[in-house]
This record gives structure tokens, C-alpha cells and sequence, in this order.
């Protein structure tokens, strides 16, 4: 019996995952737990495998295809299985939202939008909002003069219509461009129409477009003019998966979560010198600013388990284990990761463990357990010369604690002037389930690590 591979939900948040890369051929031999074809999740790439075994007939779907959680992808079956029922059904809406609309008997001329059977073609009224929207936010644009003629040669990608794909290639009807060098290309404005693919079957991989940097391929024949003529006066960018899911987590959090602040300064300076001891200890024992406050906020909160609690509407959770998760940037947005149980952690297992979370949720390669199950969450920008930021709660967490920069500042000590390391962070408390005094007594416990830091390592 055939089995249907489909768009599965590889991560707890995820609602659409995009095709990154097929592994498997059609009439490639498949056993169950092969790994298929690699997805782009909202946080991370993820290996889609098969859940059964026999060959692959056919494959659906293509490399850069967005496609929701449930979509078929492709069908497993036996050389001789019959398999049409299955592809027809899944091609059904494609076709019927590919056919051009038929007039109707009567007088009244057919709607120009008549597809409904593709879910990214919104409906006329929809697409109307959108579109007076979209004109109400962009200034009016210049009139357009026609382009000069372009010599001979692969035509450049246009995307005066705002879209941000290649033109198509002779092959297939598309051109084969592997998602990272397309990103590549619009980011440093290369275009692709004049770049011979060294991938496989010619595809365009990120190894050309630093070619083409690098020697000045796929650019026009003249300067920014001419660019601007083939190009239009903008371009659209497609939303990854990852930024889709931070815009609907922040819808979820600005508006509904009743959000408080609390500001609050800290002397750094014992801190910094412990740091600088232990440096000279060894690789072994360095530890930067941010592990120093991920176990300072740990164990604060052991003493203050009510900041330590999800809302959940009905009620408020408290929990006993102690799970910090810490924003990492990553390309397309930010990510996550967990420590767990950070309270139990020593400094130096909190520095090793941060360090390589860092690094693989930069690479794209974290499970979903690894990045699921916080109970309170660190945001640090000291690193980029920020000094103080607010940070969004991620629900159903009651708090975040957003951390500056650290740096040196005259400030009275004891009645004389002195030149200290100071550290501003800011918390932001979800006031349905910490009130503004629980969040201060819980900044005070901060304080009384960081500036105490040998607290942290006895």
C-alpha cells in the first residue's frame, strides 16, 4: 500500500515548513526511517523522514516550496503500485486554480480573480484591503521610463513586480537556485540571470554567488541607473518561516499581555574582575558576562518561584525546575535555546553549554526539545553597544529580563568619585501574574549575585 509523505509539523510552533533539499530521488529505493528531504522549520532545519518503505514515485513538491503542515510531498509505493488516485487528488486544487475561468452565459463579464483552489491567491475583497493598504503606505511612484536596450546575453531577473525569485530557467521552468544563494543574491544585490550554476544539474549554490562578488559577475552592464530601470523601484522579500512565527508571537504578546517595566542599574565592577582572574586561569575557566547573569537569574529565581511561572489563563503555573532560555540571533530573526535546570548548573557548564547552543541554533541545527520548555527568558544586546532595551514577552512566560551592555561610568561611592563597571538591565513583567513589588524583590536578588559574584562559583 502506498504511503504519503506530507509536510509534517517538525516543531511544536510550526504551521508551514519549506522545502529545503531532497535527498531521494523518484525511483530511488526508501526504507522507513530514511531521511527524504531537509525542511526549514520556523526555528530550525529539520530532516523530513519516511514512514514507509518501497520507492519513490513521485515527488510533489519542489526545492524552495512552501508548503503548510499536512501537504502531501510525495508518494512511497511498490515499482508496480498504481499511485494515480493519489497524485491526481493532490494535483485536483493546482489544476483548478490553474484553469483559466470559462464565461458565463450571462451579459456580466467573470470576476479577474477566480482561483480558490491556491491558498496563497486571497480573495477579491481581501486582495482589494491589501492592495489599497499597501498604496496608502508607499509613496506614489515616479513615472516609469522604458529601459534602454539590454545587449545580448542571459537576461537579468526581474523584479520590478516586486517579486524576489529568478527569472526561470529553460529547465523545468524554473531556474535551480539552492534558497541560501537566492538569499545571498538579494542581499548583495547580484543578480542571478547572468551565473553559470557549478552545483548539480547547473543549480546556482552559495559558492557562486561569492564568486560573482568576488569578480564582479551577474551584475548589469552599467551602474545603479540601469539597475534601478530592470529592477523597479522595490522589491518584496519573502517571509521565512522563522520570521512568520516571531510576527505572530508578537502579535500574541504586545497586545493581549498587559506588560510592565523595571529598570534597574547594577555595580559590575567585582564581576569584571573576577572574569579577568579567571581568564587567566585558562580557556577552561573563561566565562563571559552573560553566563555570569544566566546564573545569577537562576538562582534568584529558586528564590522567587512566582516569577518563575507560565499564565495560563485560568491560572497561574508555578514551577519547581528552573529552565532559562537565552535570545540567540540568528540570520532571519532569533532563537531560544534552553538551559535546563541552570540553577543546578555550575558557571563553567552554563559557559560550555551557552556557547554551543549559540552555535548550532546559528547553524540551523537544534532539536525542538532544545529550544521548548523555558520557564523565564534572558534577551542580552550588551554585545552590539546597547546600553538598555526593553524585550517582548514570549507567552505564556511572566517575565523577560532584557541586559545592556556592560561599561564604565563615574559614580559616587562612599562620598568620592570613582570609575565602576556598570550593568543596566530591564525586566518586563506580565502584570497578570507578577506584580510590580515581586518583580523588584526579584531584581534586588539579581543584584545581590552579580555584584557578589563569588556566589556564583562556591
Amino acid at each position: 500500500m502506498a504511503t504519503k509523505v506530507v509536510m509534517e509539523a517538525l516543531s511544536p510552533t510550526m504551521e508551514e515548513g519549506r522545502l529545503v533539499k531532497w535527498n531521494k530521488n523518484e525511483g530511488d529505493a526508501v526504507k522507513s526511517g530514511d531521511v527524504l528531504a531537509e525542511v526549514e522549520t520556523d526555528k530550525a532545519v529539520m530532516e523530513l523522514v519516511a514512514r514507509g518503505d518501497g520507492v519513490l514515485r513521485k515527488r510533489l513538491a519542489n526545492e524552495g516550496d512552501a508548503s503548510p503542515v499536512g501537504t502531501l510531498l510525495a508518494v512511497i509505493g511498490t515499482a508496480d503500485e498504481n499511485i494515480d488516485s493519489i497524485v491526481g487528488a493532490a494535483a485536483a486544487p493546482a489544476a483548478a486554480s490553474a484553469a483559466p475561468a470559462q464565461p458565463a452565459q450571462s451579459a456580466v463579464p467573470p470576476s479577474p480573480v477566480q482561483s480558490q483552489g491556491e491558498a496563497s491567491t486571497p480573495p477579491p475583497q481581501k486582495a482589494a484591503a491589501q492592495s489599497g493598504a499597501a498604496q496608502s503606505a508607499a509613496p506614489p511612484s515616479p513615472p516609469q521610463r522604458s529601459a534602454p536596450p539590454r545587449p545580448s546575453g542571459p537576461p537579468a531577473a526581474p523584479r520590478g513586480n516586486g517579486s524576489s525569485r529568478p527569472a526561470a530557467a529553460s529547465t523545468g521552468g524554473r531556474q535551480r537556485t539552492s534558497p541560501l544563494a537566492r538569499r545571498l543574491a538579494t542581499e548583495k544585490g547580484i543578480q542571478l540571470g547572468g551565473i553559470q550554476g557549478s552545483g548539480p544539474g547547473g543549480r546556482i549554490v552559495k559558492r557562486d554567488i561569492e564568486n560573482a562578488k568576488a569578480t564582479g559577475g551577474g551584475a548589469g552592464r552599467s551602474a545603479a541607473a540601469e539597475r534601478l530601470a530592470a529592477e523597479g523601484d522595490f522589491k518584496d522579500v519573502p517571509l521565512t518561516q522563522i520570521r512568520k512565527t516571531i510576527a505572530r508571537r508578537l502579535a500574541e504578546s504586545n497586545g493581549p499581555v498587559p506588560t510592565f517595566f523595571l529598570t534597574s542599574e547594577y555595580d559590575a565592577t567585582r564581576a569584571a574582575e573576577m572574569r579577568t582572574q579567571l581568564t587567566e586561569m585558562g580557556d577552561q575557566y573563561k566565562v563571559s558576562f552573560n553566563d555570569i547573569v544566566i546564573k545569577a537569574v537562576a538562582l534568584a529565581l529558586a528564590e522567587h518561584p512566582e516569577v518563575n511561572a507560565h499564565w495560563l489563563n485560568d491560572k497561574i503555573r508555578h514551577f519547581n525546575r528552573i529552565h532559562v532560555a537565552m535570545a540567540v540571533a540568528v540570520e532571519d530573526g532569533l532563537i531560544t535555546p534552553v538551559l535546563f535546570d541552570a540553577d543546578r548548573l555550575s558557571l563553567w557548564e552554563i559557559s560550555g553549554m551557552a556557547r554551543d547552543l549559540a552555535k548550532r541554533a546559528r547553524d540551523r541545527k537544534l532539536m525542538p526539545e532544545e529550544y521548548t520548555g523555558a520557564t523565564f527568558t534572558v534577551s542580552n544586546l550588551g554585545m552590539f553597544g546597547i546600553d538598555q532595551f526593553t524585550a517582548i514577552i514570549n507567552p505564556p512566560e511572566a517575565g523577560i529580563l532584557a541586559i545592556g551592555g556592560v561599561e564604565e561610568k563615574p559614580v559616587v561611592v562612599d562620598g568620592a568619585l570613582e570609575v565602576r563597571h556598570r550593568l543596566r538591565v530591564t525586566m518586563s513583567c506580565d502584570h497578570r501574574a507578577v506584580d510590580g513589588a515581586t518583580g523588584a524583590k526579584f531584581l534586588q536578588s539579581v543584584r545581590q549575585y552579580i555584584e557578589n559574584p563569588l556566589s556564583l562559583v562556591i
